[in-house]
């Protein structure tokens, strides 16, 4: 008889989450938990211990990348958990830290409207416990292209605030054109160096470095 495959189960919307308490229930898994948030989903994982965790991308409160952080935390905390992201974008910083994250092995990431096979998707929950790694081809061509792309490791905001020094810009200036903080300002302009590998040295100006790159990865052009 085969090992029962316990699985917590993360999803935001219940007719889906139940949905996919049905199916995978049908193809031998054992949901031992079905929540509709990721903090929800932190502790549902260190209560149950399950061997599976299969999560949407997107949870409240926010609705951005919730599910795929949290499941990178969980794997940080215990890497030979098997985690399944399902999400209908492609969110590369995370993604490619999920994918990074312990051995490499027991991974997933699918985009839901590719998803056309319900028995086609239960074989890929079970390769993932199995110890394989699936990722959706598409996921892929955007993690090729970040790799390629000096800027793909920033944030929107911290792009945003590398456009506006492109443009000979002043913190202070930074912070009047984006309606923030000066000192909010700052934190993102050192976590824009600290991305971009560029250490404080005494011969180079950060800044100036930081906008070749912006002008050099094509950000600056125009475009439609």
């Amino acid at each position: 008889m085969s090992p029962v495959t316990r699985v917590v189960l993360a999803e935001d919307g219940v007719l889906l989450r139940e949905g996919l308490v049905g199916l995978l229930d049908r193809f031998g898994f054992t949901v031992v938990a079905a929540v509709g948030d990721a903090d929800a989903l932190v502790a549902a994982a260190a209560e149950q211990q399950p061997d599976l965790v299969v999560t949407d991308v997107r949870m409240p409160p926010d609705f951005t990348d919730e599910g795929l952080r949290a499941a990178v935390r969980l794997r940080h905390d215990r890497p030979e958990l098997a985690v399944v992201v399902l999400s209908q974008y492609v969110r590369p910083g995370y993604a490619a830290e999920l994918l990074e994250s312990g051995d490499g092995q027991r991974v997933g990431y699918l985009l839901k409207d590719r998803v056309v096979d319900v028995a086609e998707f239960a074989a890929v929950l079970h390769q993932v416990v199995a110890g394989g790694t699936v990722v959706d081809p598409e996921v892929v061509r955007h993690l090729l292209r970040r790799r390629r792309d000096p800027l793909a490791r920033l944030s929107v905001r911290e792009r945003d605030v590398l456009a506006l020094i492109a443009e000979g810009r002043s913190n202070a200036s930074i912070a009047r054109a984006l309606v923030v903080s000066e000192a909010a300002v700052g934190k993102h302009v050192g976590s824009i160096l600290a991305k971009l590998d560029l250490p404080p040295t005494e011969d180079t100006n950060r800044r100036v470095l930081a906008v070749l790159a912006y002008l050099g990865s094509g950000a600056g052009s125009s475009a439609d």
